[in-house]
């Protein structure tokens, strides 16, 4: 684990400003970033340093930092490195430490400000990945964009943040710059493992983390787990189950545990975990300075003119996200669907693109999740739809824990209409996710035909079980 100071990442950065801008890197160019992170726990925390101190480095100086994922496949991570059209493409992490070394004083590398925002690449959930990225803003957009954020979640200099996700990720990356930005210390553990975790909450006493679920479902599967040392534990990502997010309640305190809602493009709203006892399922408030509304139950959210964002050289696709509100505001969308209760508080039905249309009648994923998790022995439960000859699409599920067939099959049937229930049920070890620990539904039906089927009996692979025929 290692403990990456506000004074050593700012010299590091101005190094690492200076070094670009020699290179003759200026103000608005892209530097593309992809370093595959070693396995060795020591090494592999060294390198996320030198990446944040370079990625800070590049935006002291206006360069956009281009955030690609390492563990895509290679084709896929060169296309995208190609794509953004970067004027330096770092992969190693000999590059990095060269940049973050060497000290220089060519340039102007002393600015104190955020000169712009990561571009990051969309999961892919929804078909091809695209960049995402804010163009090009004024000195005081990004002031107020950067402010927005440290006004959300209070960082300061006493902080000190525990990494848990990876740095090509947006959120990770962001609230590792927030705290250090504000003087505070980042813990990087180079990878995710729960035992490191674990030792760090009882000796480094982190301040606050963004994490997803399933971090804290490896987490609360170790034997014991220290008294958590938080102010600030925030998560997002994927929905989490009512039941593990009472145990993280329960751990850490509701009143310390907070859960946002957004995306690679934006954020829409959060939530504290006192508003979620008292309204569970909810997934808060607009955020400061926006307002949410839905049409067709497509949830929509009117944002600052520093949050706006583009699709890289994608006109139509940034076109058909963002529409004008009647008081002379932008609002964008990335499809998700939702409503709002009298009192303004959200709550997320799922994204359009996981909705399963069976027999021509609309199944919400999220919603027969929703149900599903309740189960006493169900610990992690993913719907997504199957292609079907009859219905068009088959309701089906992905079910980790011990809960028997019958009971699940109980709970759907006095809760889920007919046409909700799943029809087949993957028995699994653990649901694949990608590197952020979201569910790829839409590609569970490939994950799971790549692998034998099996019966209860079987001794591997995916195990099926109709529940209906």
């Amino acid at each position: 684990m290692l403990r990456l100071s506000a004074e050593q990442a700012t010299r590091g950065a101005r190094n690492a400003a200076a070094r670009l801008q020699k290179a003759h890197v200026s103000q608005g160019d892209r530097v593309a970033f992809c370093v595959q992170i070693p396995q060795d726990p020591v090494r592999s925390a060294f390198e996320q340093s030198l990446l944040l101190q370079t990625v800070w480095g590049a935006l002291r100086i206006g360069a956009i930092p281009v955030m690609v994922n390492p563990q895509l496949p290679s084709a896929e991570a060169s296309a995208q490195v190609i794509d953004c059209d970067s004027k330096m493409s770092i992969t190693t992490a000999a590059a990095l430490n060269e940049l973050v070394s060497e000290a220089s004083t060519v340039g102007s590398a002393d600015s104190e400000s955020f000169a712009a925002r990561p571009m990051h690449y969309t999961s892919g959930t929804t078909g091809l990945a695209k960049g995402v990225w804010t163009g090009f803003l004024a000195p005081d957009q990004i002031a107020r964009w950067w402010a927005d954020e440290q006004d959300q979640w209070g960082f300061d200099s006493s902080d000190v943040t525990l990494v848990h996700g990876p740095l090509s990720s947006s959120a990770p990356l962001r609230y590792s710059l927030l705290v250090l930005a504000a003087g505070g210390d980042v813990l990087l553990p180079g990878k995710f493992d729960p035992h490191a975790i674990a030792s760090a909450l009882a000796t480094e006493k982190p301040t606050t983390a963004f994490t997803v679920p399933s971090h804290w479902q490896r987490l609360f599967a170790l034997d014991s787990l220290p008294a958590s040392p938080y102010r600030l534990v925030a998560h997002a990502g994927s929905a989490c189950p009512p039941k593990l997010k009472r145990r993280l309640h329960e751990w850490a305190g509701a009143k310390s545990v907070w859960e946002f809602y957004g995306s690679t493009e934006g954020q829409f709203a959060a939530c504290s975990g006192l508003d979620w006892e008292s309204r569970p399922g909810t997934l808060g408030l607009a955020r400061q300075g926006r307002r949410l509304f839905t049409e067709n139950d497509v949830i929509w959210c009117e944002t600052p003119d520093y949050s706006r964002f583009e699709y890289w050289r994608d006109p139509q696709k940034t076109a058909g996200a963002w529409k004008r509100t009647p008081n002379g505001g932008s609002a964008f969308t990335v499809g998700d669907l939702g409503r709002l209760d009298e009192d303004g508080y959200l709550y997320l039905d799922g994204r359009r693109e996981d909705l399963v249309i069976t027999g021509g009648m609309n199944v919400y994923p999220a919603h027969v999740e929703a149900v599903l998790s309740t189960i006493e022995g169900v610990e992690e439960v993913a719907v997504f739809g199957v292609d079907d000859d009859v219905w068009g699409q088959r309701v089906s599920a992905v079910v980790v824990g011990s809960a028997s067939d019958e009971l699940i099959a109980t709970v759907a049937a006095a809760h889920l209409a007919g046409y909700q229930r799943p029809k087949s049920i993957y028995r699994l070890a653990e649901i694949p996710r990608n590197a952020m620990g979201k569910i790829q539904r839409l590609d569970l039906p490939q994950y799971l035909a790549n692998r034998p089927e099996v019966t209860k009996s079987g001794k591997s692979g995916p195990q099926r079980i109709d529940l209906i025929s």
